[in-house]
């Protein structure tokens, strides 16, 4: 009786074939991973410096990508990622509209990066010679703020309070970016915003810096949420922030140190 062999080589081509889905799988999830793109969720304040961060950044790392970065106001940010954004990188106006995240459990408390004041900006010129935060104040002054829940807000609150000065203002503003554009476009006589987005505004602006603007110094924290969808990616954006590198393109747009 002769005896047959059984073939492997279907056996054999069926491990090879699993084997393969293993190494791709490995393999694509590392590459998602190393070239998905960030997600970076910023406060208006931040949009010049952001950008150029960013392009410093995947200059420096091209198997990293940044989407186009959201910028907002910091509550309005907060919000959107309280009630389930997906973002990998968080950069606030100041540590208390951090809070919400943090209170969630969706992120620690991150590291400052970056300190700004404000400056009272008005037109080129400044028509109505506003030299205070007591001229904000004048009936022939109108002035637009942030409105108080936002970091510019609640510094600009902090600011006038100091000197017992009490504006009411024609506007209230959900960002800083607001605020500027209004003084810039005429529809105000003078408003309360960061001086590095007067340095930015290409002369569309003037800054007073009143005696008092360290009373209220904003500092601007980093975070990288718990459930960041590139944790890697994102740690990395974070790193290059906080880098001397980082640090000395937000020198250039006036931020100052942590």
């Amino acid at each position: 009786m002769t005896s047959r062999k059984r073939s492997t080589a279907p056996l054999f081509a069926v491990l090879m074939a699993v084997a393969a889905l293993v190494l791709t799988a490995c393999g694509g999830s590392n590459d998602d991973d190393a070239s998905g793109k960030i997600t970076i969720f910023a406060a208006a304040s931040l949009q010049g410096s952001f950008d150029d961060l960013a392009k410093a950044f995947t200059d420096a790392e091209p198997d990293y990508q940044v989407a186009p970065i959201v910028y907002d106001g910091s509550q309005a940010l907060a919000k959107q990622i309280v009630e389930g954004a997906d973002v990998d990188v968080i950069a606030f106006a100041n540590e208390s509209s951090l809070s919400p995240v943090t209170e969630a459990g969706l992120s620690g408390t991150g590291d400052v990066f970056a300190t700004n004041t404000l400056q009272i900006a008005v037109p080129p010129g400044n028509p109505k010679r506003i030299r205070t935060l007591g001229d904000l104040a004048r009936s022939d002054v109108t002035t637009v703020l942030c409105a108080p829940e936002v970091p510019c807000g609640s510094a600009s609150q902090k600011l006038l309070a100091a000197v017992d000065v009490s504006v009411t203002p024609v506007s209230q503003e959900t960002n800083v970016t607001s605020v500027v554009t209004r003084v810039a476009n005429g529809e105000a006589d003078a408003g309360l915003v960061y001086a590095t987005d007067v340095a930015a505004s290409d002369g569309r602006l003037e800054g007073i810096t009143p005696p008092n603007a360290g009373d209220a110094v904003n500092r601007y924290p980093i975070a990288v949420p718990e459930d960041a969808p590139s944790p890697e990616a994102a740690e990395a954006f974070r790193d290059f922030v906080l880098s001397a590198a980082g640090q000395k393109i937000l020198r250039q747009y006036g931020f100052g140190p942590a």
